[in-house]
């Protein structure tokens, strides 16, 4: 991804392990993380350590994430570990434990220094790594620990956790776990469709073109990707159109002013008036199908891929241009 990137990672900058009880502690930082995804992610007390790791490990592999305030290495290694549990989808879980609030755990453990993740299955501890290591090696590190596999189920309720996040507004996480999942799973088409989306609404489409070039040339032209590049073909197209209210006076003074409501449809569609977009296209089908070779049942054609053939408003469209066509 590129360094403009508005969803840009914490990738690349990794800092040292912090030893265990050294640190400027009056500094009092939070540890920085992104929100938790729900029943993936936890803090932990002493007493509900028994239960939150022992037990649910039981169920699946769990991760413990030791941790302190002051801990810089800790704030750039959580954000990645919740971001690459997010994506595993249930393959693991992620318990994060305050040291300076609850140190007997750790102790008990051995353990020295900062961060510390360790993993427990069957409530054992099985393997574990100190320090804010790379992305890609905290990937690794879960595939090892949650077992083998496609990773199909995992992929999915990972792809189900970004649209919730989408759906919510929360466009960073739902980036994140895009961005995670193709770490993983660098050919999954609707992670790489959703990233290049939301780079393209928060207006990097230099950034979306990037991401959709990264999609296996067998499946460059699955239904996902050519909508959004219709979409971005159109938002160029729209690109310097004008003001809708002198186009609208245009076409009052004349209303065989074709080009003026060609224009106006693209503006329509860019302002989320699909229905009035489609109206305005199909208004000069009617009046002259040969204007502009056709351009404007063409343009049609090309809100239908951009908006999706099982769009409201493409299936309004798409009966009334058919009975233009064949009535």
């Amino acid at each position: 991804m590129s360094d403009n990137n508005p969803f840009g990672g914490m990738g690349g900058q990794y800092a040292t392990t912090v030893q265990y009880g050294g640190g400027d502690r009056g500094r009092g930082a939070d540890a920085a993380s992104l929100a938790p995804a729900a029943d993936l992610i936890k803090d932990t007390t002493t007493a509900g350590f028994a239960a939150d790791v022992i037990q649910e490990s039981r169920r699946q592999p769990v991760l413990v994430d030791f941790w302190a305030p002051w801990c810089g290495p800790c704030k750039q290694l959580t954000p990645l570990l919740e971001k690459a549990v997010k994506a595993a989808g249930g393959k693991v879980k992620l318990v994060k434990m305050n040291i300076d609030e609850h140190p007997s755990v750790a102790g008990q453990l051995g353990i020295q220094s900062i961060p510390a993740i360790i993993a427990f299955k069957d409530g054992q501890p099985i393997d574990g790594f100190m320090g804010a290591i790379p992305e890609s090696q905290i990937n690794e590190f879960i595939k090892k620990v949650g077992g083998k596999g496609n990773g199909a189920p995992q992929i999915t309720e990972a792809l189900e956790a970004a649209a919730e996040a989408r759906a919510a507004g929360d466009a960073q996480t739902a980036a994140d776990i895009y961005d995670a999942i193709l770490a993983q799973a660098p050919e999954t088409i609707e992670a790489i469709a959703g990233l290049a989306e939301l780079l393209f609404e928060a207006g990097d489409a230099e950034g979306a073109e990037a991401v959709l070039a990264k999609a296996p040339e067998a499946k460059k032209d699955a239904p996902a990707l050519s909508a959004l590049r219709a979409k971005m073909a159109l938002a160029a197209q729209t690109a310097g159109l004008g003001n809708p209210a002198e186009l609208e006076k245009r076409l009052a003074e004349n209303p065989k002013d074709h080009q003026a409501r060609f224009d106006l449809a693209m503006i329509q569609n860019a302002m989320g008036d699909r229905m009035a977009a489609a109206d305005s296209l199909l208004a000069i089908v009617k009046a002259d199908r040969a204007w502009n070779d056709d351009g404007a049942r063409a343009q049609l054609l090309q809100f239908f891929e951009a908006w999706g053939m099982t769009d409201e408003a493409t299936l309004s469209a798409r009966r009334k241009l058919s009975s233009l066509l064949f009535s």
